[in-house]
């Protein structure tokens, strides 16, 4: 139609009775609690599902009159009050939560630096993956009162939107955000002035403004460059998430880690505990490290204090992934800062090098700055040493100090609703650490667990059905056409489900079940055995070979063989994925391994009483217990790729047609007796071992704690030891290369059971004390045809000198029989170290 098109919002005005609905949409507490949102929900269905589960925004746009009938509905005020009441609680009580995490409120505030945030999508400061793990682990902090504070980025351009053409392109959708549609408020200083804090570029000035979102427990401050004042480039430094321009992406990483740690000290907070998690807010060690130096601290003694608190995680499983950036634009950057803290450049930007990639590497100064470091999964965990290795090239893989917490889910959020129900207990989520009581799901009776699901994939019938329907009709199809589309949604028959959503990355191999379509065209259209395959997930908006496998699935969607059995859904978001993972019969995960860092859809589908069907990699690796799912054995990683993808996509169908096809279908009961057995065992053992609580809780036993107490003893005395530390490890480095270990006594070959072994090696120290060397006899059980695994560790005493070498000397009887194996080592050892290898330094006989 000709004209311009205008809109006015008439907002209305909330009755003094529900006045509080406006407290609960300013906390993002509703994004996992349920009763919240459910006042939203009732008071009008539609316009919530218009306002895309915004609560501000409803509240903005719900007519007048509704609001009125709610202050009068007895019902909706009963519920209005029992949600209240529970608000309230939750904020007014921590349940005794120090005493689980130990941790002093006072003391011990752990700040969370992190890119992104993904607590819910009204707030849309996430990309993926790595955004919605950040806000499951501030909803876990909150529900077990950690003093804990998250600082992230404030994206003007929002959370992109995905639709898909009807040739199978995706098409990107940008939605600038609108500040009072966000759950947001500025943030204030301790005189209730707004706070900004400035970031000084030698190109540049610019000032960052601080935003305050509240997620019950947990604070998230999010910052800003539009800000009034600053240079249209300055403004649009923080616009877009990851933006594709490396200077705009390095600014952004500037007022991350700079910006953030500044805001930090406007806001009177001193974080004990440093986490930076993935790569991105680095560059607060460098705010930090000069805020030391300013104090008076010699920048070797600064350095050790700044990274004895400090917590890193990295989430990346290639190197590819690493954030790295060209020298020169680091230093016209950061040149000041670095000048302040009183280091040479060149110093500096060998903190950030990497024998595997040119420039500055943002990981390996992450993992040199700080002294805590871990993968996301066991298996993750011997990727990133190994990967990282050469930050301690002298020492094993298996020893390095990078270490691993898997990551879990925020159970509240993702348990559907219809099993909250079945629970009936009003406290079953303060259990999520007790592993005991997820036992009572073996109690339900089959015929109720498998009600609850039903219940649950008719849901997702109608719900796919009607976003099918909108796309078709986006597209021009008839009525006929659409009911075509959507045919075996209907529930007229009974059909396996089987779900695949995630990012189209390549190595999460979407198309791996489409490698042989006419086996796969057999096995779904078995008119007694009717499967489904339900596919959705978004690729990057420059990541052309991710948006190829969205169109190659779209063209196999379209083929007469596939149609209505495959199903390609748009609009992927946080939304979809939460009626997905609770509501599908199989989740299918088929990465290449060891590419999987974690991966936790197949978490929140497992808790959901989904079976997952997943290569052995990520978390699925230390969850697969054979009772609980299907794994595929991934196949030797140096073969052929095209052999190796060949096998794993025959096993992967010889799965479904072999065994889970024919399970699914064993129905003598009305349902599949040992379909609901999987399904239980799914719920209860990845519900209490999987969930965010027990990740934070890894953490904070694993790192938080160990490095409140090194940080401790670094500080005593102004400092004096962390200045001792760094002397001896300058003194170490300086004389390590001249460090030689030899063998002084008989290598003797056999020794009667229960008789006293010992052994005598000589250490040239080059300077070094005998205390400064640690040296150790590793001792095993032999075997004819591979190396020893050593089980046991035996230390060497200093005993005496001679010429110019110390002698260690082992005096003990074996406790092994037969043939063992032994091996005998020297490294640098000090009391202060974070970890006892982490100089990197090894000497072996």
């Amino acid at each position: 139609m000709p004209g311009t098109y205008y809109t006015l919002e008439l907002q209305p005005e909330l009755p003094q009775r529900i006045k509080r609905l406006a407290e609960l949409a300013n906390d993002l507490y509703y994004s996992w609690d349920r009763h919240s949102r459910g006042l939203f929900y009732y008071l009008d269905q539609d316009l919530w599902v218009d306002c895309r589960h915004n609560p501000k925004r409803f509240l903005r746009r719900i007519a007048q009159e509704k609001l009125d009938e709610a202050a009068a509905d007895r019902t909706f005020l009963e519920e209005y009050q029992r949600t209240l009441a529970k608000y309230d609680t939750y904020h007014e009580e921590l349940n005794d939560s120090r005493k689980i995490h130990g941790l002093n409120p006072a003391t011990d505030l752990i700040a969370y630096f992190c890119a992104e945030f993904g607590l819910h999508e009204s707030l849309p400061v996430y990309s993926g993956g790595l955004g919605i793990l950040a806000g499951d682990y501030c909803k876990a902090a909150s529900d077990l009162g950690i003093p804990f504070v998250a600082v992230g980025l404030l994206y003007r351009q929002g959370n992109l939107s995905q639709t898909i053409d009807d040739a199978g392109n995706q098409v990107t959708h940008y939605h600038p955000v609108k500040l009072e549609d966000l759950p947001l408020q500025p943030a204030r200083d301790a005189n209730g002035h707004e706070i900004y804090v400035s970031i000084d570029l030698p190109q540049t000035q610019f000032q960052v403004k601080v935003w305050w979102a509240k997620a019950g427990h947990t604070n998230l401050y999010l910052l800003d460059t539009d800000v009034a004042g600053n240079s249209e480039q300055d403004k649009a430094i923080t616009y877009q998430i990851y933006p594709s321009d490396q200077h705009i992406r390095f600014k952004q990483e500037i007022v991350l880690g700079i910006g953030g740690t500044k805001a930090l000290a406007s806001l009177g907070l001193q974080p004990a505990v440093w986490h930076i998690n993935e790569g991105h807010p680095c560059l607060q060690i460098v705010e930090r490290w000069r805020q030391y130096v300013v104090a008076g601290l010699p920048y070797p003694a600064a350095l050790e204090l700044v990274a004895a608190s400090t917590v890193f995680t990295t989430h990346t499983p290639v190197p590819a992934g690493h954030e790295i950036y060209d020298a020169e634009l680091v230093k016209s950057c950061l040149s000041g800062y670095i000048d302040s803290i009183g280091i040479g450049i060149k110093q500096f930007l060998e903190l950030g090098a990497n024998h595997a990639s040119q420039g500055f590497n943002l990981t390996s100064f992450s993992i040199r700055c700080s002294r805590f470091h871990n993968g996301v999964s066991r298996i993750h965990r011997g990727v990133a040493a190994a990967m990282e290795q050469s930050l301690w090239h002298e020492i094993p893989v298996d020893e390095n100090p990078m270490d691993y917490v898997t990551n879990g889910i925020h159970v509240p959020t993702f348990l559907a609703r219809e099993w909250i129900n079945a629970l009936d207990d009003p406290g079953w989520d303060s259990e999520l650490l007790n592993p005991d009581y997820w036992q009572r799901i073996s109690q339900f009776s089959d015929a109720t667990f498998w009600n609850v699901h039903l219940s649950l994939k008719n849901k997702l019938f109608k719900d796919c059905g009607a976003y099918i329907a909108q796309r078709c009709r986006r597209h021009g199809y008839s009525q006929t056409q659409i009911n075509h589309e959507i045919k075996l949604l209907r529930g007229d028959e009974d059909t396996l489900v089987i779900g695949f959503a995630r990012r189209f990355a390549t190595y999460k191999r979407a198309t791996l079940l489409f490698d042989d379509p006419d086996r796969l065209a057999r096995l779904l259209n078995d008119p007694h055995r009717p499967v489904i395959l339900i596919i959705a997930g978004k690729a990057h908006p420059h990541d052309e070979p991710g948006k190829a496998l969205i169109k190659r699935i779209h063209d196999y969607s379209r083929e007469p063989r596939f149609h209505g059995r495959v199903l390609l859904l748009e609009g992927y978001d946080m939304s979809l994925a939460r009626q997905l993972v609770t509501s599908v019969d199989l989740w299918l995960n088929t990465p290449e391994y060891p590419l999987e860092a974690c991966g936790t859809s197949g978490m929140k589908a497992g808790i959901n009483g989904v079976i997952n069907l997943s290569v052995l990699d990520g978390w699925w690796g230390e969850a697969y217990n054979g009772a609980n799912g299907w794994a595929l054995q991934p196949h030797d990683s140096e073969r052929d790729p095209v052999r190796r993808r060949r096998e794993e996509s025959e096993e992967l169908l010889d799965l479904l047609e072999e065994e889970i096809i024919p399970m699914y279908f064993d129905k003598a009961s009305g349902y599949s007796e040992a379909w609901v057995r999987m399904a239980k065992a799914s719920m209860q053992s990845i519900i209490s071992s999987f969930n965010s609580q027990r990740m934070v809780m890894d953490y904070v036993n694993k790192f938080y704690q160990p490095a409140l107490s090194k940080l401790r003893m670094l500080n005593e005395n102004r400092g004096a030891y962390a200045a001792a530390l760094a002397g001896w490890k300058e003194a170490v480095k300086q004389k390590w290369p001249g460090v030689s270990i030899r063998r002084l006594d008989h290598n003797t070959m056999t020794l009667q059971q229960g008789a006293e072994f010992c052994i005598r090696v000589g250490v040239r120290l080059n300077g070094l004390h005998s205390n400064d060397v640690h040296v150790e006899c590793l001792l095993g059980p032999a075997f004819e045809t591979r190396e020893a695994q050593y089980s046991s560790c035996h230390p060497l005493a200093p005993m005496a000198e001679e010429h110019d070498e110390t002698i260690y000397e082992l005096r003990f009887t074996p406790a092994h029989a037969g043939l063992v194996g032994y091996k005998l080592r020297a490294y640098p050892y000090h009391k202060l170290l974070c970890h006892p290898l982490e100089m990197g330094f090894m000497k072996w006989v």
